[in-house]
C-alpha cells in the first residue's frame, strides 16, 4: 500500500455523501435564498488539480455520517466553474479558498473552513 492509500488497486470506495453538484448561478441562488432557510447547506469547493483538496474530499467522504435531512452537501468543481466560486465569495462575503467548506443557514455563511481544517466533526458542531 502506498502513502495516503495511493497505489492501492481494486479498492472499493463507499461514498456516503449524497452530493448535489453545483454548476450554475440559478441553482446557487436557490440554495442560498431558499433552501438554506429550510435546512443548512454545506458548499464544498474542490480543486480537481490540488492534492490537498483531494485529501480533504476523501476525508469528508470517508468519515461522513450526516443525514441529508439535516444538511444538504453541495459539491463545486471550481476549476470548471470558477465563476460560481467567485459568486459564492461575493454573495456570502467570504474570502475564496480551495479547498473550502462553507455552511449556509438562512442565507448567510455561518461557518467556514479550508485545507486541513475541513473535518466532519467540526461541520457537525456548527450545524
Amino acid at each position: 500500500m502506498g502513502f495516503f492509500g495511493f497505489g492501492k488497486k481494486n479498492i472499493e470506495v463507499n461514498v456516503s455523501v449524497k452530493w448535489l453538484r453545483l454548476n450554475n448561478a440559478a441553482d446557487l441562488d436557490q440554495l442560498i435564498q431558499k433552501e438554506s432557510f429550510e435546512k443548512p447547506v454545506m458548499l464544498f469547493k474542490h480543486s480537481i488539480r490540488c492534492s490537498i483538496s483531494s485529501m480533504a474530499l476523501s476525508r469528508l467522504e470517508n468519515y461522513w455520517d450526516i443525514d441529508e435531512e439535516v444538511l444538504q452537501p453541495v459539491y463545486l468543481d471550481l476549476i470548471n466553474y470558477r465563476e460560481l466560486s467567485n459568486k459564492i465569495a461575493a454573495d456570502l462575503d467570504v474570502m475564496h479558498q480551495s479547498p473550502q467548506v462553507l455552511i449556509v443557514k438562512n442565507g448567510k455563511c455561518t461557518y467556514q473552513a479550508s485545507h486541513n481544517q475541513i473535518d466532519v466533526a467540526a461541520i457537525k458542531q456548527n450545524l
